[in-house]
């Protein structure tokens, strides 16, 4: 990274990628917080960023009166962030009205709209020119019945501005309706689409796709949501989907009319063709994008900063191989009586990296989300089968215990 311009960036969680920030951008970066996620930043956390200038957005507050604030707050810092970067995808919408107002380079509400609104993101695939599975939003059982009858089951049911498959369902039948409420979000349902579901990441400048990393998936979301190996593998090899990925992507990126920013995708190949599944300009959840600095060897989040500051990053890679990572399961609510140590999992074949996020003597909550995990690890070999095989030793081996802190009152 180069350059001087300085980062006003959301932090809503503690991340590798807002870590990294926090190391590599000093004097350069600018915090954006919100009060409602006050939970979601640990003490440690805050104490470790306690350095760096923090503008919180207040509960209650409308975003207009904060980004006015914020332009008074921001005029007595020793410098004044003039990019602007959200990793968060539930914070789109607000992060980048409050960019706008703050006069910093954002999405507008009409791309918001394109990459938060899955229906709306599905249609303008079509318009240009993607394949996707058949949709259409729903407000009742008798709609969805509807679509099956034209469309056949299974279908997948999901509210339009879900993320990480939080509150997404395959419905295998009219059975599967019973208990549903449709009323409080807005929700589509959508053709369940069979072939091999694939992942690509890109960086964007000046809205060219500088380049775009495929990852396989051992598991659908879907299935990991319901216990499934929870792994994402970056392809550095020649093992990767026989689709131009950069050229895809440009497709999206242009007709979307995308500056620049990390873009994460999913899609599937069905007899070799390609059926647009959704994209999020932000970075990739879980541990992805450093799944691509290991395959490839380079420093895959300082050269998503340096697009954000508007800088042409370097993308000389000195790696070619496979690697992923495995999310360590979470398998319930209370409290954790053991856990495997990380000592243990850096000695299990191809693990170059651990991070436990609970340990023992710790109250954990599980929830069915993508995101759900004690830890994970980073796995590296030779090719997507080595990784893979790798990871499920990992698991064979791996050990939590959570049991319910009913089981632990003291009677009275």
């Amino acid at each position: 990274m180069s350059g001087a311009e300085v980062l006003l960036m959301v932090d809503d969680r503690p991340s590798s990628f807002t870590r990294h920030a926090v190391r590599e951008l000093a004097g350069r970066l600018v915090l954006l917080r919100f009060a409602d996620a006050r939970d979601d930043l640990p003490e440690d956390y805050l104490r470790e960023t306690g350095h760096l200038p923090a503008f919180w957005v207040r509960e209650g507050a409308t975003v207009a009166e904060e980004a006015l604030r914020y332009r008074d707050w921001v005029a007595g810092l020793p410098v004044v962030p003039t990019r602007f970067c959200n990793p968060s995808e539930p914070r789109q919408a607000v992060a980048q009205r409050f960019a706008g107002l703050a006069g910093l380079p954002h999405l507008t509400e009409r791309q918001v709209a394109l990459v938060r609104d899955k229906a709306v993101m599905k249609t303008r695939f079509r318009e240009l020119g993607l394949r996707t599975a058949e949709f259409t939003r729903v407000r009742s059982g008798t709609e969805i019945e509807r679509f099956a009858a034209r469309h056949g089951w299974p279908l997948v049911l999901k509210p339009v501005d879900s993320f990480a498959c939080v509150d997404t369902y395959r419905l295998d039948g009219p059975g599967d309706l019973a208990g549903l409420d449709l009323t409080a979000r807005d929700w589509m349902v959508e053709a369940y689409l069979g072939g091999t579901e694939w992942e690509v990441c890109a960086i964007v400048l000046g809205g060219t796709v500088l380049d775009a990393w495929p990852s396989a998936m051992p598991c659908r979301p879907l299935d990991i949501v319901d216990g499934a190996m929870n792994a994402n593998i970056s392809v550095g090899t020649g093992e990767g989907p026989p689709v131009d990925l950069r050229a895809l992507v440009q497709t999206i990126v242009t007709g979307f009319g995308v500056d620049h920013g990390y873009l994460h995708m999913e899609f599937f190949l069905i007899d070799g063709e390609v059926y647009a599944g959704e994209i999020g300009v932000r970075l990739a959840g879980c541990e992805i994008p450093a799944n691509h600095g290991h395959a490839y060897g380079f420093d895959v989040f300082g050269a998503t900063l340096d697009v954000y500051l508007g800088q042409r990053p370097d993308l000389e890679y000195r790696e070619r191989r496979c690697a992923g990572d495995l999310l360590l399961p979470l398998p319930g609510t209370g409290l954790v009586r053991r856990i495997t140590s990380r000592d243990e999992l850096l000695g299990m074949p191809g693990v170059i990296d651990a991070v436990l996020k609970t340990g023992a003597g710790d109250t954990v909550a599980a929830r069915r989300a993508s995101h759900n995990a004690s830890g994970y690890v980073h796995v590296v070999g030779a090719s997507v089968g080595e990784v893979e095989s790798r990871m499920r030793e990992v698991l064979d081996r791996f050990t939590i215990e959570v049991v319910a802190q009913e089981a632990h009152a003291v009677p009275t």
